[in-house]
């Protein structure tokens, strides 16, 4: 499983790297900052202002328009047979729809940002493809440059053979490489601040929408509101210091997410969610705490946890491969003290937040969460509510139900921590 995050957080590092080179300040520190405080270079990047799809399941053409040429990476994953193409931050200027349907080899398409400074494109395949030609037209004739990836249909023997290529052991960082991510929520864990650490985790960004509403709002934008406002609530009381895994609209693998509890020495991780219904399984409302089960509470349960650990193949990279034997230690090692911890944080964020909110007829659950399975930070899922409820979405796009909702959680962190701090200090 190491070596699975090592490789996601190379590729994230090589990339940043990548793109700061073509565009040195859209890669920030400081992304909590005012306008005023830091470079601004949205105007500066390039913009993808149409796409079409050509060809059938033998040869299938991806043409996208832009106003400048960049730089562009392909290359295949299995498991679900996908091709990914990274390239540096462009804004995409694309119908709300594009990528929805496929063509010949490509099923769907996503795009979007996965990291400061970098965009992705991922083509869900009908089946086995290689990746024939990758290449960006120069502008000529009155058209724009142009990134043209070309596929071809192959046999499952090549595919294997293509994806394993693409693997290179030199692409592997050292051991103690942290993930690419941009944090000023807090300094650095060789910092003389010795306050108690909480880490909150905004799910999903960049690439990665999370759930929608019919409405149109994201549930990565709704969690980002959310985790942000209590960030400063908790600053502000100023005996606690906080990390957030991301401040912006950032894709971070759920491997990252985990890792940036653990090399803060977090003291407590909660990560900020927002669920979702189809509409042939009814309604539900109100808000859920998980914590981290080898076997879910309950069907629902189990289901979100499936859904929400398939979350780093929307990036591109699938960690849902992990040795069972590497599993069953996690789950063995969260049993202990970390997870009556981590029960005992759920229920007393159960009781505060009833005082201001809705919850869900079972409040408290457990699901195989990967972004939980952090050994030895306790850590609870916060889903806030179902975007797919009327009621539910008022109250999350709601900044009176967001002031009122974010005092109960601050109010159940600053107490979880404070009974910590006291039962850790040395008795006289």
């Amino acid at each position: 499983m190491a070596g699975r995050a090592n490789h996601v957080v190379l590729l994230g590092a090589a990339w940043l790297c990548a793109a700061a080179l073509f565009f040195p300040g859209a890669v920030s520190a400081a992304a909590a900052e005012s306008e005023t405080a830091r470079p601004s270079v949205v105007d500066d990047l390039p913009i993808a202002s149409d796409v079409r799809l050509a060809g059938d399941a033998k040869q299938t053409r991806f043409i996208l328009d832009l106003d400048k040429k960049i730089e562009i990476h392909a290359f295949p994953l299995a498991n679900p047979d996908r091709v990914v193409v990274d390239i540096p931050q462009v804004t995409f200027h694309l119908p709300s729809n594009a990528g929805a349907a496929g063509r010949g080899l490509i099923k769907a398409f996503r795009y979007g940002l996965v990291m400061p400074g970098g965009s992705r494109i991922v083509f869900d395949l009908t089946g086995p493809a290689k990746v024939e030609k990758a290449y960006v037209l120069d502008a000529a004739n009155g058209q724009p440059p142009r990134l043209v990836i070309e596929l071809e249909a192959t046999d499952r023997a090549t595919f294997g053979r293509l994806v394993a290529a693409s693997n290179k052991p030199e692409l592997r960082p050292a051991v103690d490489s942290g993930p690419a991510v941009a944090d000023a929520s807090g300094p650095a864990l060789s910092s003389p601040d010795a306050r108690p650490t909480v880490v909150i985790d905004p799910g999903h960004g960049g690439i990665d929408n999370g759930t929608q509403a019919s409405t149109g709002e994201t549930e990565k934008s709704l969690v980002l509101a959310f985790a942000l406002a209590l960030r400063d609530r908790i600053e502000k009381d100023g005996r606690y210091r906080v990390v957030m895994t991301r401040t912006d609209d950032t894709f971070i693998p759920l491997a990252d997410r985990v890792h940036v509890a653990r090399t803060n020495g977090a003291a407590l991780f909660v990560s900020i969610h927002a669920d979702a219904l189809p509409r042939r399984e009814g309604d539900a409302q109100g808000a859920t705490i998980y914590t981290l089960s080898d076997k879910a509470s309950d069907a629902e349960a189990e289901k979100l946890a499936e859904s929400e650990n398939k979350a780093d193949a929307i990036g591109g990279v699938n960690l849902t491969e992990e040795p069972p034997a590497v599993a069953d230690i996690l789950i063995d090692l969260a049993q202990r003290e970390t997870r009556t911890f981590s029960n005992r944080f759920a229920r007393l964020l159960m009781n505060e937040m009833k005082t201001t909110t809705r919850m869900h007829k079972r409040p408290l659950k457990s699901a195989g969460f990967r972004v939980l399975k952090a050994p030895d930070v306790p850590s609870v899922l916060v889903e806030l509510g179902y975007v797919s409820n009327k009621a539910d979405l008022q109250h999350l796009t709601s900044e009176g139900w967001r002031s009122r909702t974010v005092g109960s959680v601050a109010e159940a962190v600053e107490t979880f921590l404070a009974k910590r701090v006291v039962s850790a200090a040395p008795s006289d």
